[in-house]
């Protein structure tokens, strides 16, 4: 076989196997909120 053929059947093969592997699987990360803080509650002291 010519060399030019070789090439192309090893691209073919390259993209064959490119095409069949499995797709990177994607971490989830969860993120847990802060607490939101409260508003003091008023008092009767300045009324």
């Amino acid at each position: 076989m010519s060399k030019s053929i070789k090439s192309i059947l090893a691209l073919c093969v390259l993209g064959f196997v490119g095409a069949c592997a499995q797709p990177a699987q994607e971490e989830y990360v969860v993120v847990e909120p802060e607490p939101i803080s409260t508003e003091p509650e008023q008092t009767e002291k300045y009324e």
